[in-house]
């Protein structure tokens, strides 16, 4: 047998092999770098915890604003309702894609602008609290109508298709000196339908933050009930406690 030709054939399917391994590897490689931007894409999606309510009138506000100073001067770390803690009544929280936002905007408007909703007159009719660690949120409770109940499931169902199930403290919105985003919050936003709404609905204004001692003081005093309309409608960005933060979007409502 030619010993040359022997060597050159085995040369040959060595090379052979060699040059098939170089493309399995290749074609691995490239498979392994699409998962990971797969992976890193669906990881790194913008999400937005989102607050459509309705905004109070003056009267709800003075009542507002008066009970949250009450609160400020037995716990001065609470917050002040300004307009980064803007009082309202939340009507749904949702976590959202970041990119449809817009699309959020244009599906709520559609329920919001077509009812007269500044023509409604609600019950505020007593305090609550949600109890947090020693402290809690507390809160004016507003009489739940139909026409708010039928409001709030239009407005569940219009923005269903932009909603994920769940977001990080990179959703909420914070200030410099206070970055402090409640795991509480995170799971309240997420569980927000259905566990706070419909019969579970509980429209209210948030009044700050106390100490719960404090807080069940206020609630044994006696609650002078009064009526207020919305003054208008948006959208917010939810920052800590659940505040209002950062306006997103706003309407007009009609008479």
């Amino acid at each position: 047998m030619n010993k040359n030709l022997t060597f050159s054939k085995y040369r040959t399917e060595i090379w052979s092999g060699f040059l098939l391994l170089n493309l399995c590897l290749s074609l691995l490689t490239a498979c392994t770098t699409t998962q990971k931007v797969n992976t890193t894409s669906v990881k790194q999606e913008s999400v937005t915890a989102i607050d459509i309510l309705l905004e109070p009138d003056v009267t709800m506000l003075q009542h507002a604003e008066a009970a949250n100073a009450s609160l400020l001067k037995v716990y001065p770390k609470g917050f002040v309702l300004d307009a980064l803690h803007k009082p309202h009544i939340t009507l749904l929280q949702r976590y959202v894609r970041t990119v449809d936002l817009d699309k959020v905007y244009a599906a709520a408007g559609n329920v919001l602008i077509h009812k007269k909703i500044a023509d409604w007159k609600l019950k505020a009719f007593k305090y609550y609290y949600i109890p947090n660690n020693d402290t809690g949120l507390g809160g004016i409770v507003i009489e739940p109508t139909e026409k708010l109940l039928k409001l709030q499931q239009e407005l569940i169902d219009a923005v269903a298709p932009y909603t994920v199930n769940t977001g990080t403290a990179n959703a909420f919105a914070t200030e410099p000196e206070n970055t402090d985003i409640q795991s509480a919050l995170i799971d309240y936003v997420k569980a927000f339908v259905p566990k706070y709404t419909g019969m579970h609905f509980n429209p209210h204004v948030t009044i700050g933050v106390a100490s719960q001692d404090d807080l069940k003081r206020i609630l044994a005093e006696p609650f002078d009930a009064f009526t207020f309309s919305p003054a208008g409608a948006s959208v917010y960005q939810l920052g800590s406690y659940g505040t209002a933060m950062k306006k997103l979007h706003a309407w007009n409502l009609t008479h």
